[in-house]
Formats: C-alpha cells, sequence, structure tokens
C-alpha cells in the first residue's frame, strides 16, 4: 500500500571529486525513507546497486554526525548505522536546508553531495518520483573511483591506447560520458528492491 503524501522533497545530488560534474535534480515524496531514497539515487544515476551505501548527516536533535545505511552485525567501522528503512527523510530534513554526504561502493568510494533544495506542495497529476535535470553520464561500475575513472576517459579519447578496445569492449562497446536524458530514468519500487535484497 501506497503511503499518502502532501508535499515533495527536491533533491540535487552532485558525485563528489569528477569534473566537469555529473549530477542529477529529483523529487520524491516526503514520506520516503532513506533507503527508498538510496534507491531513487540509484536510479537516476544509472548505479547498479551490488554494493553497500551509507549516508552521513547532522542529527536534527543531537547535532553530531549519524550514519544511516545497512547496519552490519560485525560492524565495517566502530560505530552505529541506523537501518535506513526505519528512518524518514522527513524527520532529517526539517524545514530549513540541509545536506548529507552518500557514499556508495566502499570500494570505489563514490561520494555524493546531497542537497535538499526545496519542500514543495506535491503536484495532483505528476507521477513521484521524477527526474527534473541532471547533466553527463554516471562513470561505470568498478572502474576504480575518481581516480579510475579519469583514467578510463583518458583511454576512451585516443583510440591508438594499447588499452582502448578492452576497454571499450568492458564497457560494453560505447560510453559517452556527456549523455544524460532524465526523460529516460526509470525508478524502482524501493519495497521490491528490498525484498530482493534481503529476502524479506
Amino acid at each position: 500500500m501506497k503511503k499518502k503524501f502532501e508535499r515533495v522533497f527536491q533533491f540535487k545530488v552532485t558525485l563528489k571529486g569528477v569534473k566537469p560534474a555529473v549530477w542529477r535534480r529529483f523529487q520524491v515524496p516526503e514520506s520516503y525513507t532513506f533507503w527508498d531514497l538510496h534507491v531513487a539515487i540509484q536510479d537516476v544515476f544509472g548505479w547498479d546497486d551490488y554494493h553497500l551505501h551509507e549516508f552521513e548527516l547532522m542529527s536534527p536533535e543531537s547535532g553530531e554526525i549519524a550514519a544511516i545505511g545497512i547496519p552490519e552485525d560485525e560492524g565495517l567501522f566502530d560505530r552505529e548505522v541506523l537501518p535506513g528503512w526505519k528512518q524518514k527523510i522527513s524527520d532529517w530534513f526539517p524545514e530549513g536546508y540541509r545536506s548529507a554526504l552518500y557514499t556508495y561502493d566502499f570500494g570505489d568510494n563514490w561520494e555524493h553531495i546531497v542537497e535538499l533544495e526545496k519542500i514543495l506542495p506535491r503536484e495532483a497529476k505528476r507521477k513521484y518520483p521524477v527526474c527534473l535535470d541532471g547533466k553527463r553520464a554516471c562513470p561505470p561500475e568498478d572502474c576504480g573511483g575518481v581516480w579510475g575513472y579519469r583514467d578510463f576517459l583518458k583511454v576512451l579519447k585516443n583510440p591508438e591506447n594499447e588499452e582502448y578496445e578492452d576497454m571499450l569492449n568492458w564497457v560494453g562497446g560505447k560510453f559517452d560520458p556527456e549523455h544524460f536524458d532524465a526523460e529516460k530514468v526509470r525508478f524502482t519500487d524501493p519495497a521490491r528492491r528490498r525484498r530482493s535484497a534481503f529476502g524479506e
């Protein structure tokens, strides 16, 4: 059953350390949890969501930095990670604009700056979530993070490079770093994604 909502949160998410900037602007229901927001970020960027992720942001209650994501039994870090599906974005992004750091894939360490731009009334005829805008393609999964992506782009610019053919084949035959089409973004059902990931 879908939750009712009256407002939408508009975010701009920018991939940190990549120039020219790779970014997306999108709107989600105020009823979203951080798990739901994670799935939306994956969808608008085009990540494959097979690595761990985590949000870091200031707690409105304590003023301290909190971690929200997928708690680990063993614990990758010596700190508490709050389960994203139990934390509502409306509790952490109250009136007054806030930002968070979203990290995906702790190996490649893709860091995203998550900025809440606006809180708006829901538009009756619009389907949410919705991607409004963005620039440039998302880097390929497992390309080695920011530095690996820079090397990848250098190779693709030079067909004479001995790694060119291998890189092109590895990425599926073509890759245009400047391409992004907001209208082609398709959003996954976060509940279904969670059932698929955790078997719940």
